[in-house]
């Protein structure tokens, strides 16, 4: 069986089951449960510390895992992204008090307080910046009014809680971050190749809907310029005579622009639906 690490709980945890789930894949029935077995898909789930994963599928001992990328790159381990999903995005970022510093190399021999020691270390070495990195579990706001940082790196959303600190980002972005499907180097585990392109399908799902409209003839061309598909429309004849109609794929977000367009055109009938699943 193919065994495949998902995060047990936090901001990962939901949005990942909830993608598996929509591949077709059965999850657990409760948040205490480890391990769940889903036989006529001949894959494992094991439900493990969003942190720690990469380290189980670096060493082997499970074949694939949904993680941040954040937290594979800080592991250091011997895993390799494979796919980006589209959700958890969260920002990396140094931050500081109030008008201490403003570029990264204000952080030349201070002390910089981090849930993430192996990313900010490979970033000041990249930037050949020398300082102390004060490895931290949980929130680090904390750690420079209690003296023990001078600065902290930690991931960034709205900014919120750094404010309540008093703190505020400096230079640029350490890092993009965002849900990944991670698999160790070298062959490709048996299973994967099924697993990966189930997840494909539903990031094809999530990103286009299917738009149908009726159009005359003589608009047709001009029309599928507007929806082209991933591959090409389908133009079919209607009983009426003059009109056909087109179905074909669409980006969800560009779906009312589009549909616009089309009633520009002479379009009507015009419908969009979503796609549960599909293979392209």
């Amino acid at each position: 069986m193919l065994k495949v690490a998902v995060p047990n709980k936090g901001a990962l945890s939901e949005a990942a089951a909830q993608m598996l789930a929509e591949a077709g894949y059965r999850q657990r029935r409760s948040s205490k449960d480890l391990v769940t077995i889903d036989a006529e898909n001949e894959v494992e789930f094991f439900y493990l510390r969003p942190r720690d994963i990469a380290i189980y599928v670096g060493e082997g001992t499970l074949d694939v895992g949904i993680t941040g990328r954040d937290l594979l790159l800080d592991s250091h381990a011997s895993a390799r992204e494979a796919l980006s999903l589209g959700f958890g995005a969260s920002t990396f970022r140094f931050a500081a008090p109030r008008g201490t510093m403003t570029a990264e190399s204000d952080l030349a021999g201070q002390r910089i307080a981090t849930s993430y020691a192996g990313i900010v270390e490979d970033h000041l070495s990249r930037l050949g910046i020398e300082a102390s990195v004060v490895r931290l579990d949980g929130a680090v706001e904390s750690s420079v009014r209690l003296g023990v940082a001078d600065a902290i790196a930690d991931v960034v959303e709205t900014g919120s809680t750094l404010r309540q600190a008093d703190l505020e980002v400096f230079g640029d972005p350490i890092l993009s971050s965002e849900a990944v499907l991670i698999t160790r180097d070298g062959e490709e585990p048996q299973g994967y190749e099924v697993l990966r392109r189930r997840i494909d399908s539903v990031l094809v799902a999530r990103t286009y809907v299917m738009m149908d409209y009726d159009i005359r003839v003589e608009n047709v061309e001009e029309a599928v310029r507007l929806t082209p598909g991933i591959e090409s429309p389908t133009v079919s004849p209607l009983h009426r005579e003059g009109w056909v109609a087109v179905r074909s794929m669409v980006p969800r977000d560009a779906a009312q622009k589009i549909m616009d367009g089309l009633y520009g055109l002479g379009a009507r009938g015009i419908l969009v639906t979503d796609i549960l699943a599909c293979r392209v």
